[in-house]
């Protein structure tokens, strides 16, 4: 069968076309503002690209189109698509009908960590011989694509809260059915399609009211939202960490070993690669899940000491002149300061010169402008690239002082940041786009 993807350099639908590619369909796709790492892997994959909607597409004469939520109405291929009568299906429903259906899905929820949660629990999974399927919103670095597919029953997904298509306005992990779920946290997001906090927690209901009664939820019991959602109805079993009666990550030393513990009693001790108290609760999470799996949890502790992290979660871009340079997926303001607070805590007194361009769409509207501020509190300097903003971002962060600095120009920011920093300074760019090439501009100028 011949697929074509609308919206194919996504995380998702990329992972879609990796997918359906492995299962031995003819797959092209389109999009713009084309992207690394996702149109790298495509095309190191062979998958044809082409970019931007025209309705001359039509003529590649598929045998269906698969459709990314970021495709509105309007689009010139879509509207062609409509206008015609052809096949067309969401990325989510395609995926549930063609490679979900009787697997055992182990499904990763959550404001924040999804990405990185989900590439600790298939690399767990992955060590302890299970050979599982996954799509993951990113890449991890230990599996180098963020799709595959094998014959395992495993299959891990990132479940993402956003919707499934302009056709579908239900969240994307309403369609999985796992039999093992982690709800990791639930805070105020995607304010583009979520009025408040209770839409996005009756969204997370449809999900639990999926779960079988012998699956298991795995749930942050710090989490007062994931608590409201649960109380709604829950059929499941329910296994808490981040709580003092359930499971735990101890303090990490300084070479990233913690301590597991269970309702106290200790468990056992990994090491982790990923610095800050967020990613050791991801970690317990994924022990949890894998365990639900039949992986045994001092096999997890094993496997979770040889997670080499996601790329653009943290990644070490490169270093010059001493500056080192990370990229780094974070944009809504828990994510960035906890960001910051991992890199803080490895680095200890150096200095932090925080790089941010708040684009998502909750971001654009303004709607956490207000918490930019504290989110930002342990970075020694800030750097705004305030573009594409529809507020403005220099009074939104006058709390901060004189440490922040806001530009509306690439070049100049990219200028400042180099020569601001000096040897042994941290900067850590924050985005949830390609920030124009921002990383190799940053290096380059550093090496003048």
């Amino acid at each position: 069968m011949h697929i074509h993807i609308l919206g194919i350099c996504g995380t998702f639908m990329g992972g879609i076309a990796l997918l359906a590619r492995a299962a031995g369909h003819n797959v092209t796709g389109c999009d713009a503002n084309v992207y690394p790492p996702m149109s790298t892997q495509l095309e190191e994959q062979g998958i044809g690209l082409t970019e931007g909607y025209d309705a001359g597409q039509i003529a590649l004469n598929p045998d269906l189109f698969v459709v990314g939520n970021a495709i509105s109405r309007g689009n010139p291929l879509l509207e062609e698509i409509l206008d015609r009568n052809l096949a067309y299906v969401s990325g989510p429903q395609w995926l549930a009908k063609n490679v979900l259906q009787g697997r055992w899905v182990l499904g990763v929820a959550g404001t924040h960590g999804k990405t990185t949660t989900t590439s600790m629990l298939a690399w767990i999974l992955e060590e302890a011989g299970l050979n599982p399927s996954f799509l993951v919103g990113g890449v991890p670095q230990g599996f180098g694509v963020s799709a595959r597919l094998t014959d395992s029953p495993f299959f891990v997904i990132e479940a993402d809260e956003y919707d499934t298509a302009f056709c579908d306005k239900r969240s994307k992990f309403v369609h999985y059915r796992p039999w093992t779920a982690i709800l990791n946290n639930l805070e105020f997001d995607h304010a583009d399609i979520f009025a408040d906090l209770a839409a996005i927690e009756t969204q997370f209901h449809h999900l639990v009211r999926t779960l079988p009664r012998n699956g298991l939820i795995v749930a942050n019991g710090a989490e007062a939202s994931l608590e409201r959602v649960l109380k709604r109805g829950c059929w499941t079993r329910v296994e808490r960490f981040n709580i003092a009666d359930g499971w735990q990550a101890g303090l990490a030393d300084a070479s990233g070993a913690f301590k597991v513990s269970h309702g106290g009693t200790p468990i056992g001790e990994t090491k982790l690669n990923l610095p800050g108290a967020h990613n050791r609760a991801n970690a317990v999470a994924a022990l949890v899940a894998a365990r639900h799996a039949g992986v045994p949890i001092e096999v997890g502790l094993r496997a979770i000491a040889t997670f080499q992290g996601v790329k653009r979660r943290l990644e070490l871009r490169g270093t010059v002149r001493g500056v080192t340079v990370y990229d780094d997926f974070a944009h809504h303001p828990t994510a960035i300061a906890a960001t910051i607070e991992g890199l803080r805590s490895r680095v200890g007194k150096a200095r932090i010169l925080a790089v941010l361009e708040p684009r998502s769409n909750t971001m654009k509207l303004g709607t956490m402008k207000a918490q930019l501020p504290g989110s930002l509190a342990d970075a020694d300097r800030v750097f705004c690239y305030a573009g594409n903003l529809g507020w403005d971002a220099g009074e939104a962060l006058a709390p901060t002082g004189n440490k922040a600095t806001v530009f509306d120009h690439l070049d100049a920011l990219v200028e400042a940041i180099a020569a601001e920093a000096r040897d042994g300074d941290e900067v850590l760019v924050m985005s949830n786009g390609g920030f124009g090439g921002i990383h190799g501009k940053l290096l380059a100028a550093l090496a003048k």
